[in-house]
């Protein structure tokens, strides 16, 4: 039997680059599958606050249109530079009808716009700090220069401007931004900074790809709201930290989705702070995964569900009968993560729909990563919920030093409850859960691999070109609030293998700083 609560309708009530919430608690195996269907469920919501481990099913009115972030393809500049602006900014946001609370966000009050770029431009950000106190932005899945990769060494102070630069060089894919500050990452993220980044490559995929229309963002979030319209902060789950059962997708609560076309291609993020996501449609229908976290697949696969743990993507292909009601829901798991029942959204096919498709047999998504037969293993021991391979993280310490364009095999060993882990400007195939294979899904381009508790994954990981023996990358658990009590470790990129000794100092601060008052 599911649970139930009374959930509020969220709606924001400031115009332009608003995102998403929502999410529950946590805890589930390994990426699990999708499963999407077409036929009718409808539930209700109405307002209330969540706790996490229980659920939300049955409850929802589907009252509000989901909001769908506007693009930003940014301006392109006489040279070829594609420049953007981004402003992280306080502002006041509805998640209760009628009920107005503080709410951060870029440029808007919750969340932010949806980038777009092409593999091989040249970007240069302008990211403008209009709060009250440091934060960073962080290019979650980019491969670039570790100086551009907004970590706790490249703080925004309160006031200033920061512009980073880069070539993007990446397949096309999904990726994310949002704050890296440490001891901070979890509160910033939970108030609302995230947004999506879409990465093209110019080769044809045959896929949904008009924005908005069939090709649609699916930000998913977990929040706890207070009878007041509060996003409540001292609520935490002891193991998790900030979770709640009040789900937002794209800064909407109780959303629907009106479809046009007989298939639909979304993009899913998981950016909560801690909880899982075990997503199936209500109807039980298979639905086709295309890509995960950087890049599409080099095939398209059918399953019946997903699982999704923090800062993993997903591509996903539904397809619609006309007329048709179902409803997006996420099971719940034996993770700790993932615990509760919970509908996330309605999709309401119109009665005329639109010919499109269907999903070719092959994509363009690149091979697995092989590692070649001389491979350096690491091992990552994860214990309790702050350390990695006994030490917490250290601002000033170098734990790895890598050859740039090294390919080599990571071993991540969970002793403990469920944990995942992220690795900074690199991308990775995942080799074994347990001695077993992984799902056909989960064999593309990876940024994030879920670590189930008491198990151990290894990782093929291919590492970028870009050496900086003093500017440190990061690899760590997504689960904010590890990360930021220390489940978080550095490394260098650098030219020689022979360059092993860490430096004896990091610069706190890196890339281009400006005070906001400078800039016009």
């Amino acid at each position: 039997m599911r649970n139930e609560i009374r959930l509020p309708c969220h709606t924001t009530t400031s115009p332009g680059g608003a995102g998403s919430n929502g999410a529950t608690m946590d805890r589930r195996g390994f990426l699990g599958l999708v499963g999407i269907a077409g036929a009718a469920l409808l539930t209700g919501c109405t307002p209330g606050a969540g706790s996490a481990g229980r659920g939300n099913t049955g409850g929802l009115a589907w009252s509000t249109r989901l909001h769908v972030p506007s693009v930003d393809a940014g301006t392109v500049a006489a040279d070829g530079t594609r420049r953007f602006r981004l402003r992280a900014q306080a502002g006041r946001s509805q998640f209760i009808s009628g009920k107005s609370t503080t709410s951060w966000g870029f440029n808007g009050p919750y969340l932010g716009p949806t980038l777009r770029a092409q593999s091989g431009e040249r970007v240069a950000m302008e990211v403008h700090n209009e709060l009250a106190e440091s934060t960073t932005v962080h290019w979650h899945g980019m491969r670039l220069p570790a100086a551009m990769d907004g970590t706790p060494h490249q703080p925004v102070e309160a006031g200033s401007v920061w512009r980073p630069t880069w070539t993007i060089d990446q397949p096309a894919s999904t990726l994310w931004y949002h704050p890296h500050p440490h001891g901070d990452t979890a509160v910033h993220v939970y108030r609302g900074l995230a947004g999506m980044w879409i990465i093209d490559d110019g080769i044809p995929d045959g896929l949904p790809g008009t924005y908005g229309s069939d090709d649609i963002p699916l930000i998913i979030q977990d929040r706890n709201i207070g009878a007041d319209g509060s996003l409540r902060e001292d609520d935490t789950v002891p193991i998790w930290g900030l979770m709640g059962n009040d789900i937002l997708v794209n800064g909407t609560h109780g959303p629907y989705l009106e479809v046009h076309t007989r298939l639909v291609r979304f993009r899913v993020l998981n950016a909560s702070n801690a909880r899982m996501y075990n997503l199936r449609l209500s109807d039980g229908r298979p639905i086709t995964i295309v890509g995960n976290d950087c890049a599409l697949l080099p095939a398209p696969v059918q399953v019946d569900e997903i699982s999704l743990s923090p800062a993993e993507r997903a591509e996903i292909v539904v397809a619609f009968n006309p007329g048709e009601t179902v409803v997006l829901t996420s099971r719940s798991g034996d993770n700790g993560l993932d615990e509760g029942e919970f509908d996330i959204l309605q999709l309401r096919a119109a009665t005329t729909l639109r010919t499109n498709g269907p999903v070719p047999s092959s994509l363009p998504g690149p091979a697995p990563i092989a590692p070649p037969a001389d491979a350096r293993t690491r091992r990552f021991v994860l214990s309790g919920n702050s350390k990695i391979n006994g030490r917490e993280m250290e601002m000033g310490r170098i734990d790895e030093v890598v050859p740039v364009g090294a390919t080599e095999i990571w071993e991540i060993d969970n002793t403990v409850y469920s944990h995942n882990f992220h690795v900074h400007d690199a991308a990775f195939s995942i080799l074994d859960i347990d001695g077993h294979d992984p799902p056909a899904y989960a064999s593309g381009w990876k940024d994030t691999v879920f670590v189930g508790g008491h198990k151990t994954a290894k990782v093929a990981v291919t590492f970028g070109h870009h050496a900086d023996p003093t500017t440190p990358y990061m690899y760590h658990c997504h689960i904010l609030q590890h990360e930021d009590k220390g489940m978080m470790g550095q490394f260098t990129l650098v030219e020689s293998t022979t360059q092993t000794s860490p430096p004896s100092g990091m610069p706190r601060t890196a890339g281009r700083h400006e005070h906001a008052a400078s800039d016009s």
